[in-house]
């Protein structure tokens, strides 16, 4: 194959100066924006729970209807990038995105939360597909895209590192709407940045954005995950069994809908590729099986141990850590060996260090904690990057809207499912502590709908009987979290067998594309 690469016209000219490396420069600014505010919410959490008293649902839901937001309009997202242009949709979504931070900073209410948390979905569906999309785009030598692709996947892990301990910086010094203005002066440089660097790339084949796919793809993704987490809290019920039924309806309509249409939304014919569906599947099952996880380790570190926000910022260091050493050497390490053993290695990797986090207490030293993220952040460096990979390779440039967007769908499903479930496993064996004697009622009340209300409630108690309620509330939830590992290590180890069988013979591309 040749070493050159036909070019076709003015854009694609621009494409291969060597800007293109200062244009992923851009793109990881929004990559950090998102990755940034999905860790500060999780340190967040005990100063929400405290300022805005809400419930253990209303807790659950501003943690994870960001992710139901999102998973519901990324698919949608990707194909108006396709149409319209993923440049413009990008700096659109990142002024959106800043602006909605600030009504997340000021929310007064849970409920007023819960709404600056779903707005933010919408603008940050407009994000990761239209980055990943435009790597696509500006790198067609497969090996620089792979390197392209591991960059984008460390930053995003060290968004992950740099938000808690920024945000433990912050909520130390200043209110806990303070974790969500960090989001301005990125989003800033992002958009005065991008309008000169960033090329605009968009699908040749343009077609009408179908409203009603649109439609029916928020209501089918929102409709199943709302089910399952009311399932998973409340056990089966009309409530639950209504929501599932519209959904399935509604997902059932959009894929027909996909069939029939001349331009649809989403080609479903990308499934047809065995290395493109197992990547999808093995990035949705491994996410499900973290989330839950991380989004109650830094109640853990905080009120468990009783760790200040900057501390518990820096001992989540090392999964990103480890995240963003591997995600950079993927694509070389997945052509050396195989595509299958890299990805399948890592997700064993990281399962059985959630398995080894069934061992923890309140008493549990950081070196298991820290060795265990650690294992995590390796596995998951090299897994998510080598799929990233591979979902990008296995389409046409032209579709990689699409396709970005299938998989971010898949990660923000798997994030959603997973605080749904497995953060339904640690809220209902939490709620089920025997309150000591003696407390009295709104006491013991409040400490049940969640640890944030336990910790404040033990406050207003005599010291005795205050101490004995928040050990009881902490065991709980120590309890509830050694669950949740246990089964984020069998979702994981199970995925990693299954990767292992649906990503036999597939191979990173190695040839300039024409």
């Amino acid at each position: 194959m040749s070493s050159t690469v036909q070019r076709t016209s003015g854009t694609d000219d621009a494409l291969y100066r060597p800007g293109r490396w200062l244009a992923l420069a851009v793109l990881v600014l929004a990559v950090l924006l998102v990755a940034v505010d999905a860790t500060v919410l999780g340190l967040a959490t005990p100063f929400l729970s405290e300022d805005l008293k809400p419930t253990g649902t209303q807790l659950l839901w501003i943690g994870d209807v960001y992710s139901f937001v999102i998973a519901g309009l990324l698919v949608s997202m990707g194909s108006l990038g396709d149409r319209i242009g993923r440049k413009k949709l990008l700096l659109t979504g990142a002024v959106a995105f800043g602006a909605v931070s600030v009504l997340n900073a000021y929310a007064t209410t849970p409920e007023m939360m819960i709404l600056a948390r779903a707005l933010l979905g919408v603008a940050g569906a407009t994000l990761m597909p239209s980055t990943l999309a435009l790597i696509r785009n500006i790198f067609h030598d497969p090996k620089e895209r792979s390197l392209a692709i591991g960059i984008w996947g460390a930053m995003a892990s060290a968004g992950a590192a740099v938000g808690p301990v920024v945000g433990g910086f912050l909520l130390e010094h200043f209110w806990w709407g303070s974790v969500f203005l960090i989001n301005l002066p990125v989003m800033a440089v992002l958009v005065l940045v991008g309008v000169k660097l960033l090329p605009e790339s968009k699908n040749k084949v343009t077609g009408p954005w179908d409203l009603i796919s649109v439609g029916l793809s928020l209501i089918g993704m929102i409709g199943v995950v709302y089910a399952i987490k009311e399932a998973a809290s409340h056990g089966v019920n009309w409530e639950a069994g209504a929501a599932a039924a519209v959904g399935a309806a509604a997902l059932y309509g959009f894929v027909r809908r996909q069939l029939t249409l001349p331009t649809p939304l989403l080609d479903m014919r990308l499934f047809r590729h065995r290395g493109f569906s197992g990547a999808v599947l093995a990035d949705l099952l491994t996410i499900l099986g973290l989330s839950g996880l991380v989004f109650f380790l830094s109640q853990f570190l905080q009120l468990v141990q009783g760790r200040q926000p900057f501390e518990a910022g820096l001992a989540e260091l090392p999964a990103a850590i480890g995240a963003v050493a591997t995600g950079l050497i993927a694509g070389v390490v997945a052509r050396r060996f195989s595509v299958r053993s890299v990805v399948a290695g890592g997700l064993a990797a990281v399962g059985l260090a959630l398995a080894a986090m069934t061992l923890i207490d309140a008493s549990t030293g950081y070196p298991l904690l820290g060795a265990a993220l650690l294992v995590v952040g390796i596995g998951a460096g090299f897994s998510f990057t080598v799929t990233a990979d591979v979902i990008l390779s296995s389409v046409p440039k032209e579709q990689a809207g699409s396709a970005s967007a299938v998989s971010e769908t898949a990660y923000e499903l798997g994030a959603a499912l997973g605080i749904a479930l497995l953060g339904s496993v640690v809220t209902r064996v939490y709620r089920d502590f025997v309150t000591p004697a003696g407390v009295p009622a709104g006491a013991a009340s409040a400490a049940h709908e969640s640890l944030g209300g336990a910790v404040e409630a033990s406050l207003a108690l005599p010291r005795q009987q205050g101490a004995e309620l928040l050990a009881a509330a902490q065991e709980a939830f120590v309890d509830g979290l050694r669950l949740a590992a246990g089964v984020g290590a069998s979702v994981l180890l199970a995925t990693a067998v299954a990767a292992f069988f649906l990503l036999k013979g597939q191979k990173l591309a190695d040839g300039i594309e024409h």
